[in-house]
Parts: structure tokens; sequence; C-alpha cells
């Protein structure tokens, strides 16, 4: 274009005017403001983000060492030979601590080349990894590839332990922005080696695994320490998906990831050429299920000992440690202690299979129903339940004798589907996944046996049967039974002969006689016998004898020595809710008539006390327990207390060893070992009970229906404590009770109990120092010896200047002495029903 010179001056005249400067102006100040508002912006925003992450940083919790350690551990139960019974467990507990010392070094490995290939090197924070990831997730758009340290991952499982809750971009990103710099934090205060020691313990490796030692054990049946490359390797595969890579569940998965770890392992040195090949030739996976499944196969459920040692230890941490209830069972389900237990596991084998054996229940062995089932609606909203009390009901509509105790689980089955077909019928929509029932074998048992010498408990047995839960009905030690005739011994004997009121050969009429209010004691036989010895009224279980002695000392004693005897269930004076009052202290305690009923567990105690020479010690489920530090933190030494004088306790067993030699407890006797003990038998045969006792083993037996019903056999459990007992002695040596100082023998009448003469039928009886008879038996043929010789007393001193066989003057008239002494043919003590009645007041 050619410009002429005026146009040249017009075009500077509209380049240079004053409109034309300010418009320039105006877009030059637009432009600087806009560049100066870009970057106001960013320093804005940069500020704000600063800000933000400073808020983050400053809210993030406060951590120290104990902090990011694992918490909840499980406990360990151990026999007393150190075997491991079971492990007491809680939700989110299931972990067994192991140091990083006792962590074999492949299995760091293996974590650490798969997880974090850095650990060693960063300082909590991966920038190489973060970096990686990010390229990953512009690349494909997904986040295959994690940039968390095991520092950070240590963080989030136990500082941010709801993280799997989170629900928003924010909450995930305050959260990962806390545990970044935690990471940093941590690894300033604590060494690599602590961090992942306790990694290894926090981690969920799946089927309820929490850290390598349990993960070992559930998959492989060994500690941690002794796994395998290969080994090591799958454990380290399933912490990225405890469900998805679990060896048991999907081995295929496993396997995938597993041989990658390898390969890592190989590539960053960890593992050479050789066991590369070694562990990638493993057949690790069968071995694996076989092992898992027998884990599997061990119930949960915890056997009696278990139970009450939990009670046990419960009771031990409060007392001792101070603890509150919830403290105690939050440290025995998640503390990580060892228990050590006084359980003994042959003999509790022994114990099992004698009381698990239907061949030592009477013939025909019945099975109680419990049931449970309910209706619902169009909904699946439950409208009515009904339990075995309405199935009850129903039959006894039409058969009132009808009970909930079958022949056999066929036809308690059979009950049921009846019952079911009545509910449809009547329009009841019956869901059965609400429907619940468990078959009880009937009549049951308990057992307690005990090393009398150091109270320690070695078995029990809570009942037969399948145990169904935890925590459950326990017939050895938290069940409640009348004591029938066992409590002869304690109530009433033991305090005579021990203050001095009776002797063995103390000749007591067996005659009518009625407690204080009238009524009449009954024998479990007809008639009376006349005079007889203390030892035969406790050979043959003789009612009216033991009445009559305890009316003597008084019930007031004979209820102290129970107590001393370690009883916690009887009643000195209780007012019920109808306004009548009820005690222990009276006559009915010679026969066990007490209001609440005793425990196995403490009657085994209690005659334990006697064979321990009267030394009651308090009975012990364990020995001691161990926090998860190593420390002894309760050291269970034995409660011991004098009950009884030594000789007293000898001369109750010199007595009781005649019931089971020739009175009412024969079927329980077996050769090449002493025996001690009593039989008690309760109000129509309800309750049988053999408490007895050797120079070993102290164990009680008692048999009977859980909802009382009569027993037709009272022998069976006297069988089942011969069975257990003479399995129990195998092998031991055969040997004598201790035998005190103090204990001198004479020769006596056997009916009349005084110092024998030639017409006599004598015995030799066994006396403390000063209580033999002074006297001689003037009933028969000669009533006195030719010589000193005829009294074979063996008391060093010759002493036979007693002042009474008889201090209480229960024999006054020595001449109308009655040799009756009556058969102890049968094993009911009572027939009559005397033992566990109080008498009207």
């Amino acid at each position: 274009m050619k410009y002429t010179k005026s146009e040249v001056l017009k075009k500077n005249r509209t380049l240079f005017s004053k409109r034309t400067r300010r418009l320039k102006t105006v877009k030059l100040i637009l432009l600087r403001l806009f560049i100066l508002l870009i970057f106001a912006g960013i320093g804005g925003g940069g500020y704000l983000v600063y800000q933000t992450f400073t808020e983050i940083i400053a809210s993030a919790p406060k951590i120290s060492d104990e902090d990011v350690s694992p918490s909840g551990l499980a406990t360990s139960v151990y026999s007393n030979d150190g075997t491991e019974i079971t492990k007491l467990v809680a939700s989110g507990s299931n972990r067994q601590y192991k140091k990083i010392s006792e962590i074999p070094e492949d299995l760091q490995h293996a974590f650490v080349a798969i997880e974090d290939e850095r650990f060693y090197e960063h300082n909590g924070i991966d920038v190489k990894g973060i970096f990686r990831a990010a390229l990953v997730i512009l690349a494909t758009g997904h986040p295959s590839q994690g940039a968390s340290t095991i520092t950070q991952q240590l963080i989030k499982n136990n500082i941010f332990s709801d993280w799997t809750s989170e629900s928003t971009l924010k909450q995930k990103i305050t959260r990962k922005v806390q545990e970044q710099y935690l990471a940093l934090q941590l690894e300033k205060s604590i060494s690599k080696d602590k961090i992942l020691e306790y990694y290894l313990n926090t981690i969920n490796l799946g089927s309820n695994c929490l850290g390598v030692q349990t993960a070992a054990q559930y998959y492989f049946n060994k500690n941690v320490e002794d796994l395998t490359i290969s080994e090591s390797a799958v454990i380290a595969a399933i912490t990225q998906n405890p469900t998805y890579n679990n060896p048991v569940n999907y081995p295929e998965n496993n396997k995938k990831r597993k041989d990658i770890i390898l390969d890592h392992m190989l590539k960053q040195g960890y593992i050479n050429q050789e066991q590369y090949n070694e562990a990638m030739a493993d057949d690790i996976y069968t071995r694996i299920t076989q092992t898992a499944s027998e884990k599997s196969s061990n119930s949960r459920v915890y056997s009696y000992f278990v139970d009450e040692l939990i009670d046990q230890v419960a009771s031990a941490l409060e007392v001792e440690k101070g603890y509150s209830e919830s403290q105690a069972y939050n440290a025995i389900y998640k503390g990580g202690l060892s228990i050590y237990t006084t359980q003994d596991l042959s003999i509790q084998a022994i114990c099992d299979n004698v009381a698990a054996d239907p061949a030592n229940f009477p013939a025909g062995s019945e099975v109680s129903l419990t049931y449970n089932i309910s209706s619902v609606n169009a909904k699946k909203e439950v409208v009515n339940t009904y339990s075995e009390t309405d199935l009850l009901a129903y039959f006894q509509q039409s058969n009132p004798n009808y009970s909930l105790l079958f022949n056999n689980q066929d036809a308690a089955m059979a009950a049921i589907a009846e019952y079911k077909a009545y509910l449809t019928g009547i329009g009841e929509n019956l869901d059965d996944d609400t429907e619940y029932y468990i078959l009880t074998p009937q009549p049951q048992t308990s057992v307690v046996v005990m090393d009398q010498h150091t109270g320690e408990v070695k078995a029990i047995v809570g009942g037969r049967g399948t145990k169904s839960g935890s925590l459950t009905l326990n017939r050895a030690t938290n069940t409640t039974r009348q004591p029938g005739s066992t409590f002869k011994i304690l109530s009433t004997y033991a305090p005579a002969i021990d203050k001095g009121f009776v002797t063995l050969a103390t000749s007591i009429k067996d005659e009518p006689f009625n407690y204080s209010n009238g009524r009449p004691v009954k024998n479990w036989y007809s008639g009376y016998r006349g005079r007889v010895t203390v030892r035969t009224a406790i050979r043959d279980s003789m009612n009216i004898i033991a009445v009559k002695t305890l009316t003597d000392i008084t019930p007031q004693l004979g209820y102290d020595y129970l107590l001393d005897f370690g009883f916690t269930t009887l009643v000195d004076n209780m007012t019920l809710a109808d306004g009548s009052v009820v005690s222990d202290i009276g006559q009915p305690l010679a026969l066990g008539g007490i209001t609440n009923g005793i425990t196995n567990l403490e009657i085994t105690a209690a005659y334990a006390c006697i064979a321990n020479n009267g030394k009651y010690i308090k009975p012990s489920f364990f020995t001691k327990i161990v926090d998860s530090d190593g420390n002894v933190i309760i050291d269970n030494s034995p409660e011991e207390k004098q009950v009884l004088k030594e000789t007293t306790a000898y001369i109750l067993t010199q007595g009781m060893e005649s019931v089971i030699n020739e009175g009412t407890g024969t079927t329980a006797k077996f050769a090449g070992m002493p025996i001690a003990g009593k039989t008690g038998t309760t109000t129509d045969s309800v309750d049988l009970w053999l408490c007895a006792y050797t120079p070993y083993y102290t164990c009680s037996v008692w048999g009977g229906y859980d909802d009382n019903t009569t027993l037709k056999n009272q022998t069976y459990h006297m069988v089942i404590w011969n069975k257990i007992m003479q399995q129990l002695h195998s092998g031991l040596e055969n040997k004598d009770f201790d035998r005190p100082e103090g204990i001198v023998t004479a020769a006596v009448c056997k009916s009349s109990g005084l110092l024998a003469g030639k017409g006599c039928e004598s015995i030799t009886e066994y006396f403390s120092q000063g209580s033999v008879p002074s006297s001689y038996c003037t009933t028969h043929t000669v009533t006195e010896p030719e010589n000193e010789e005829d009294n074979p007393e063996d008391n060093p001193d010759g002493q036979t200047n007693a002042s009474s066989d008889n201090p209480d003057n229960a024999n006054p008239d020595n001449t109308d002495q009655n040799n009756q002494e009556g058969e102890a043919g049968e094993n009911n003590d009572n027939p009559s029903g005397e033992d566990n009645n109080n008498p009207p007041a």
C-alpha cells in the first residue's frame, strides 16, 4: 500500500493522539493487573494449601513407641507340663507377640521385598515410590501400585485403625497427610527393626490370624522361627488382601503373589538362585490345607477346665492386682498373658474317656431336650418364639406325665417333628433358620481330681455329651447339688473326733430318735441295730448315729468346721421372700440337709483336706500368670490352713477305708492301692456321690439327672470313679497312708468298742494318743484280761487311762449291748429320703 504525506500525518495523529495513548495505558494497566492477579491467585492458593496442610498436621495425633505397638494379644494357656492347651481370644486379639530376633530374616525380607523395597533407605516416606505410583495412575487410570511404606502401614493400622470406614475424599487426604507426617516423626524416634517388629506383629494375615506367629501356627502348625523361605513367602503374600490371597481358600491367588515375592527376593539379593529354585519347587499348598483343616476342626469352645480357669484367673487379677472386672477380662482375652495351669492332660484324657463312654452309664441312657424355634411374617419379622416349655405343654395336654426325657435321640427328634407339624397346622410360618436344639445325655456326671498334697486340680469333667459353648453349665464347679451322706464325715465325725467327743470305737445306740421338732430320723434300712461303733456307723452310713452325734457336739460346731473345709454355699441365716427364715445350722446338717447344696469342686477340696493330714489347701487351677513381657504378675502360692489334727485325719481315713473295703462303697474298690472315702445318696436317689482318695489323689464323682429324676441305678458313679482312678494309679507304687506321730492302736471289742476281753470278737482300732478306752467290755464271757499282754496297745507309755471312750455320755449303759450290725449290701445310703431334708421348724 502506498501512503501519501497526508495519509502518513493522519496516521501519526491517530497513533499518538491523547485518546490512543490513554487506551494503551489502560490496556497495559489491565495486563499488569491480570498478571498480578494470576500471581496473587497462585500465591493465595498456595497459602491456602499451606494453611490447610498446616492445620491437618497440627491436628495429627501425638504418637509414641507404645502407641504404634500392636494391642490385643491372645492369651496362651498351658498344661502342667508346658503344653499349650488353648488360646483365649477376643475379637481383634488373636495375636502372639514375637520379638524381631525371633522372626527369621527370610520372613522379614519377604515382606520388605514386596511391601517396601527401600524400607532400609527411606526416612518414613518413599518419594520414588510416590512418583512411581503417580505415573502408573496417569498411565492406566488405576492405582495398581501402592506408595505406602511399612512405617506408614504400621501407623495406619495402629493409629488410624478406622481407616476402612472413610467415606469422603477429604477424610482420605487428611489421614494420608497425617500418616506421612507421623511416619517421618516415628522414624526419628525408633529403629527400623522396632518398626518392622511392630508391623509383623500387627498385620492381618487371614483366618482371624493377626501377626506372623499366629499365621505360622495356623497355616503351618509351627512357630514363626521355624518357617522356610517358601512358607515365609506364602505368609507375606496374604497381607495385600487377607481374604482374596488366603492360602487355604484361594491358593491360586496366593501362589501368584508368592511367586512374585520370591522373584523380588532374588532380584533384591535376599536369596540366591538355589534357594529360589528350592522355594519355587516346594509343593506347599497341600501341606497348608491339611494343617489348616486340622486347626479348623478344633472347636473354639473352651473345655470345662478352661471355663473354670477363666473365672479363677479373673478373680485373682481383681483381688491381687486390684483390677476391675472389665480390666480383668480384658487382660485375659487381650492382654497376651501366659497362664500356667495345674491340668494334667493324661489325667484329663482318662476322665474324659470314661465320662464319654455310654457303657459306664445305666443301660438305656436317655436324652433331655432344649429347644427353640420362631415363626415369622411375610417380612421375615419374628412373630412368635416357641421353646421346649411350649413343646412340653403341648404334649402334656394329652399326657400329663409327659417329660422332656426321651429314651433316645430318635424319640426326641420325632417329638420335635410332631410339634412343628402342629404349629404349622395352626398357621404358624416357621423359620427353620431360627431352629435350635440340644440333646443332652442323661443321667449326667461330674468329676474332680485333685492332688491333695498341693491343692492342684488335675482334671475336671463338667458333664457328658458335646459341650455346646464356652462358659456354660459346669456341673463340676458352678452347679450345686445336695451332698447327702458325704456330709456325715465333714459336718459330724470330723469335728466329733477332732474335739475328743468320740473315737472310731465309741459305741452309740441305733434306736428311734427324733429331730428337735419331733420329726423322726430314719435310717436307709428298716429297723434299728442297737449299739454300734462309730466305725460301723461310718461304714454302713447310718443316719440316726450321725444325727445323734451332731446333736451332742452341736450343729454350730459342725457348721464351723464346714466353713473351715472351704464351703462357700452354706447359709448361716437367711430370710426368704415369703418371710420365712432358713439356716443350715441344724441337725439335718449331719445328713447333708442344707439350703443350697454344694459344688463338686468344694467337696473334693474338703476330702482332700483329710487326705492331706488335715491341712486344707484352696483348690487351684493355675500356678502362675506371666504378662506379655515375660514378667510373673501372679505367683499362685497355695493357701493352706490346718483344719484337723493330723491324728484326726488319719483316724477318719482308717474309718473310711472300711466304707470302700466292706461298706457302701465296695463297687469303687480296686486292688493294689489303699482307698478311703464316703458315699452319699439323697432323697429319692436324686444325687449320687462318691468322695474318696488314695495316698496320691482325691477324686469325687457325682451322678444324677439334671432335672432331679429318680435314679434307678445307684452304683454307676462308683463305676466311673473306679475306672478313672484305677487307670490313674496304673504303675504307681502301692503305699499306705502316712501315719502321723500320736497314733496308737488297741484291741477293742468289735461291737462295744471297749477294750476287748477274751470272750470278745476283737479288732485292732486306731486312736489318738490319750483317747484309748479305759474300761473292758463286760458283755462277753471274760470281763478282763489275765495280764497286761492282753492289751496290745502300741502306745509307748502303755497308756490306757482315757477318762472315757464316750466323753459326751453317748453310751451310759454298758450292760445294754447289741451286736447286731446289719449288712451293708445296699449302695443307697438313704432311700427313705432323710439326707437332704431339713425338718420343718
